[in-house]
């Protein structure tokens, strides 16, 4: 046991979040913590795989130490919100929380990758046949949300809502299409149950958490007396879309914001937060950084940024104060005390690119533009991947073959990608992948 004890009685269980991990204790926990009606919200929680983590968070009564970090300091929050952590191999428990009649709400951070499983994925086949009555439990997300809903009809408990944080555009939408996909194969009218009782909510995340190294960890988990705090930015963001036919809690009470359109602050957030944070993550690599803040600090990077939001921003609505979200995004990416290294945020770079770079790299071509800074942010990506000018064609196929048919598109990334050099990883004209931001 650790040193860390629960200030109140730990809340009703009514919440199911699938995806447990830093990003959703720094935030969805936290706003569920932090709603005025916190004592009748409480969250069971399952990750991908781990067990390491629900393991910890138990024997902490799921209680863990939220660590806000900037230039100045540090600031040290219990969060209380998480009441019981899962393996995300404990389907029997998952199944019995989601059909629990007190279930209101199913949270889902299950990242971008999890949502489209290629119909020949032998992880998807494995899981429909579990679903149809086979030996086995689901392992992928949406294959355990369907046994979860399917234990809900069976129970008669009633519609709730399940509210996607991955960041996807309209991802409540996505998730909705992909169960009702996968349930039209399977007896029994379950697509139609889901029609008629579950609602698919969308939300906009922001909150930049870094992955914990070893020694910090350490030093942290001493200081706190925590096996598994969590270190995040101080800024936060969530903006909410949907409906919650079986409550949920107030978390505008906490700050999120409510509204009827989420597409304009989607938007907003993946065109400039998380595209940004994609060309660093490749261009800053080439470049030789580790760390968002080392990327944003080098001018070259620094000017790619600005450029590819001068883009984004042409295609924003001017109702979403711009000009000072980007001014907190480079405070947010300066900040030295987060360290949140490049290698990470390059994971599955081209299907991000999919929805934080061609969207807008699309809506600048169709108004005649270059889209010069969203070639680089592509041509980046294929340097780090190590393709010929000549295979960018197929690549950039892979991403959006919009823009693979684009030939001014293409050729500006080729360009941009012949001047870089693999054998000694800069450019041999010594700029090393830089672009003109005056560029239209």
């Amino acid at each position: 046991m650790t040193g860390l004890d629960r200030t109140r009685p730990a809340p009703p269980v009514r919440i199911v979040h699938l995806g447990l991990g830093a990003f959703s204790r720094s935030h969805t926990a936290w706003y569920t913590h932090a709603a005025d009606d916190a004592d009748d919200w409480g969250i069971a929680a399952y990750t991908g795989s781990s067990t390491r983590l629900p393991r910890a968070l138990a024997a902490q009564d799921g209680v863990y130490t939220l660590v806000e970090r900037d230039a100045d300091g540090d600031r040290a929050e219990l969060i209380e919100s998480v009441v019981r952590a899962h393996a995300g191999g404990d389907v029997e428990a998952m199944l019995d929380d989601i059909a629990a009649p007190e279930t209101a709400v199913v949270t889902l951070t299950m990242t971008e990758a999890a949502y489209d499983l290629d119909l020949d994925d032998p992880r998807r086949a494995a899981d429909m046949a579990a679903l149809a009555g086979g030996p086995g439990a689901p392992v992928t997300g949406p294959g355990r949300l369907l046994a979860g809903l399917e234990a809900r009809r069976r129970a008669g408990s009633g519609p709730l809502t399940l509210l996607s944080c991955d960041n996807l555009p309209d991802n409540g939408h996505r998730l909705e299409g992909t169960l009702i996909g996968w349930a039209r194969e399977l007896p029994d009218g379950l697509a139609e149950w889901i029609a008629e009782n579950i609602a698919f909510a969308s939300s906009s995340v922001d909150r930049i958490t870094p992955s914990i190294g070893e020694e910090e960890l350490s030093a942290l988990s001493s200081r706190y007396d925590d096996r598994v705090p969590v270190v995040a930015e101080p800024f936060r963001d969530w903006v909410i879309s949907g409906e919650f036919p079986a409550g949920r809690p107030r978390w505008e009470s906490a700050g999120a914001r409510i509204v009827d359109d989420l597409a304009p602050w989607e938007a907003r957030k993946l065109w400039l937060l998380n595209g940004a944070h994609t060309l660093l993550a490749n261009l800053g690599s080439l470049r030789g950084h580790e760390t968002v803040a080392e990327a944003i600090a080098d001018p070259v990077c620094r000017e790619a940024v600005d450029a590819l939001w001068d883009e984004a921003e042409r295609n924003l609505s001017p109702d979403l104060d711009i000009a000072n979200y980007r001014a907190s995004l480079l405070r947010r990416f300066a900040n030295p005390r987060i360290v949140h290294e490049l290698r990470q945020i390059a994971r599955d770079t081209p299907l991000k690119l999919g929805v934080r770079v061609a969207p807008v790299a699309l809506r600048e071509l169709e108004e005649g533009r270059s889209a010069a800074a969203c070639a680089l942010a592509f041509a980046a990506w294929l340097a780090v991947e190590g393709v010929a000018p000549d295979d960018a064609i197929a690549a950039i196929s892979r991403v959006s073959p919009e823009l693979a048919a684009d030939g001014g598109f293409v050729a500006a990334a080729r360009e941009r990608l012949a001047d870089h050099d693999p054998d000694t990883g800069s450019e041999s004209n010594g700029n090393r992948l830089t672009i003109n931001p005056t560029a239209d």
